[in-house]
């Protein structure tokens, strides 16, 4: 097999049920100059035989002994790959046809300095409830901050004005992620951003303005595990976090509502008052933001109670 323009890296575990989807949307692109490299991270229910059954050269089977997380699954996934890019995708997720190719487009498009894009998401089997705070959510939250570039995008992102999944919508020139490093195995969540923040200090992100990534929504990390990678993410980034709060972008007050929010969803209203300052509450959009998330928590706490 000759070398192929894109190589398409997929972490598994435990997901014999669903990896066969995932794999098959990267298959079905319409650009078909591609590999497929799963990375089955030490499943025990079938994984592995799902991904070794595909009679297509194009898929190529790797697997850890043990489990060692997504982001070591991902290294493992792009340490093999042979492509001139490298894009990922989630072993829960899939991919709208067109998605390599509009991605592809809009980086040839932008020209010299630009080493990838990333494009807008979709999430399938919404209830009524879910769809109707998606249109909230997108209604009261969305930002004007830039959305694609380098610098100015890496700014946006760590200030959280733009919200991305590039677990499953990034496409980046394989030379740019050796340049930008590895993801960080001690992250757990967070570390698909951290890896971007890194790209973009390498090049710039296109953005395909396009739901051509579909999400299928598996259940959320506890709140807890959110502040324990909110702190070691933003460590790592400590010199643009100061930066930009010396400027007078928030950024760590900001990261603190990002954890009021996920303790609010999950109904546990005392310990999201401990993330919560006075500067935090006076601004109005946070005020909308504190009572969309105390609905959904109290719609959690309703469900519990069942």
């Amino acid at each position: 097999m000759t070398e192929p323009r894109v190589s398409v890296v997929v972490p598994a575990y435990e997901r014999a049920d669903v990896v066969g989807r995932a794999i098959d949307s990267a298959l079905a692109q319409t650009m078909a100059d591609l590999e497929v490299v799963v990375v089955d991270d030490g499943s025990s229910d079938g994984t592995r035989g799902v991904v070794e059954g595909y009679d297509d050269e194009r898929v190529r089977p790797l697997a850890h002994e043990r489990n060692r997380g997504v982001s070591a699954a991902r290294n493992t996934g792009v340490a093999a790959a042979r492509g001139e890019y490298v894009a990922f995708l989630d072993s829960d997720d899939e991919w709208l046809p067109r998605k390599l190719e509009r991605q592809l487009a809009a980086v040839d498009e932008r020209g010299e300095g630009w080493v990838g894009a990333y494009c807008d998401v979709a999430t399938a089997g919404l209830s009524a409830a879910g769809r109707l705070a998606t249109v909230v959510s997108e209604r009261l939250f969305r930002s004007t901050a830039p959305r694609e570039g380098g610098r100015e995008l890496a700014e946006s992102l760590l200030s959280m004005q733009v919200f991305m999944g590039p677990g499953s919508t990034l496409l980046v020139e394989r030379s740019a992620l050796a340049a930008a490093g590895e993801f960080d195995e001690g992250l757990a969540i967070y570390e698909d951003w951290d890896l971007v923040l890194r790209v973009l200090g390498v090049g710039k992100l296109a953005y395909v303005d396009e739901p051509l990534a579909l999400t299928h929504f598996t259940g959320d990390a506890p709140a807890e595990a959110y502040v324990a990678n909110d702190r070691r993410y933003l460590e790592r980034n400590a010199d643009l976090v100061r930066e930009l709060e010396a400027r007078g972008v928030p950024v760590r007050q900001v990261h603190r509502m990002g954890l009021v929010g996920h303790f609010l969803a999950e109904g546990r209203f005392g310990e999201a008052a401990d993330y919560l300052d006075a500067g935090t509450v006076a601004r109005p959009k946070n005020l909308a933001r504190l009572a969309f998330w105390s609905v959904l928590g109290l719609r959690a706490l309703a469900g519990r109670e069942r």
